[in-house]
């Protein structure tokens, strides 16, 4: 197994989460040493890739990696009727791009990016924390012990054996959603307004659970893609997409020939966040501790932003790792984890009666404003914001109860 390295901090996953720890850790002065387990940063994430407005200002990322500027969001019920709403504008790119871009920043700053490198095992011994990982590109096991360590090795970590002790979350699998996505490669254009937009469909699949479809453009592609909550087989997805994907083509591209179709799949995550994501020294963020929107899947941005808080707390309190744990707990507090919380809730609400879908995107796309103030961090809102919320949740739940009739 050779001899034991030594790090201050160990990054595993070098997606928006992980590079960005690398990046602002590593910028503070903290060593550090990334694991990614592909050849390839970013080339085997499957991903929509829409970025919040102001993404690349607030991570201090080149706007060359946006593809498309998308001042519009459609949503689109049950029923297939289209709902517009002014957004932003958010932006499209890539996940080869932007998780390229950020482990090259994160580089520059003087982090140490291994890839072909497989987290295996971890174990706490003489006050640091010890991690087996698989080199792949020469077949031996390695050993690394670091101070701390920030997992982010996204949705398929389990982080269930018993040296993750509490931060295990026994019911992480009921929270997994299957997908899977083509990415159209047109000879000619598609619909302006298909440049635009982001869409989002939310209808019901075959066996009757819950779909979320999108369509984003790319620079040269369109990603079409969708999720289902929990395992389905290849075959059902795959006809579930196709007739989707027939359903965008007859709006957006019915005369355009298509050049190629790269299908690609892979497992996310809508349910709960985790309960806990910090002990002693070891942080877990972005997808794998849970930090995505469950109404429509985006997760870039708690990601990015639960690196940026890791590499805070790695930095702020580096002679204690019980402090730099609690630090980093209490700051996703305070920011996103109740808001995260609150759109599980919302989206099992909607889908055990799909109309409400309808409902509440008609409610969106004639109030401006309730679009605005839903977007905003729970820190961000005004008392006036919340009245507003919650005289818009009064509204909605009683054109809900006048719609059963």
């Amino acid at each position: 197994m050779g001899q034991v390295e030594r790090t201050e901090f160990l990054v595993v996953g070098c997606g928006p989460a992980g590079a960005i720890a690398a990046r602002e850790a590593s910028r503070a002065g903290v060593e550090t040493l990334v694991l990614e387990r592909d050849a390839v940063v970013g080339a085997k994430r499957v991903c929509a890739a829409g970025l919040r407005p102001g993404f690349c200002e607030t991570f201090g990322v080149p706007r060359a990696i946006v593809h498309c500027d998308t001042p519009r969001l459609a949503l689109f019920d049950a029923r297939g009727a289209e709902h517009a709403i002014a957004f932003g504008p958010g932006h499209t790119t890539t996940r080869e791009e932007l998780d390229g871009m950020l482990a090259d920043l994160a580089a520059r700053e003087g982090a140490e990016i291994r890839t072909r490198a497989l987290f295996r095992t971890m174990r706490r011994e003489r006050g640091r924390i010890v991690v087996e990982y698989a080199d792949l590109g020469a077949g031996e096991r390695r050993t690394v012990a670091a101070g701390r360590i920030f997992f982010a090795p996204g949705a398929t970590a389990q982080l269930d054996a018993p040296a993750f002790g509490k931060l295990a979350m026994a019911r992480w699998r009921t929270g997994l959603l299957t997908t899977l996505q083509h990415r159209v490669y047109l000879n000619g254009a598609a619909a302006a307004v298909a440049y635009r937009t982001l869409e989002l469909h939310y209808y019901a699949a075959r066996d009757g659970r819950q779909i979320v479809a999108w369509m984003f453009p790319k620079r040269d592609h369109l990603a079409i893609g969708l999720g289902v909550m929990g395992k389905i087989g290849a075959g059902p997805l795959r006809e579930e997409l196709d007739e989707f994907t027939q359903r965008v083509r007859h709006r957006l591209y019915p005369n355009a020939g298509v050049r190629a179709v790269k299908t690609e799949g892979h497992l996310l995550y809508g349910g709960m966040p985790r309960p806990n994501v910090a002990e002693e020294g070891v942080l877990i963020g972005g997808t794998a501790a849970g930090f995505v929107d469950a109404t429509n899947g985006e997760g870039i941005f708690e990601a990015a932003l639960s690196g940026r808080f890791a590499a805070d707390a790695i930095a702020s309190e580096r002679k204690d790792a019980r402090r730099a744990s609690a630090r980093y707990g209490a700051l996703i507090a305070a920011r996103f984890r109740r808001r995260l919380a609150h759109r599980v809730r919302i989206m099992r609400y909607l889908e055990h009666q799909p109309r409400r879908f309808g409902l509440l995107f008609e409610q969106l796309a004639r109030t401006p404003r309730l679009a605005e103030v839903l977007l905003e961090e729970d820190c961000e809102r005004t008392m006036s914001d919340r009245f507003y919320l919650y005289r818009q949740a009064l509204r909605f739940g009683f054109r809900t109860f006048a719609s059963r009739g």
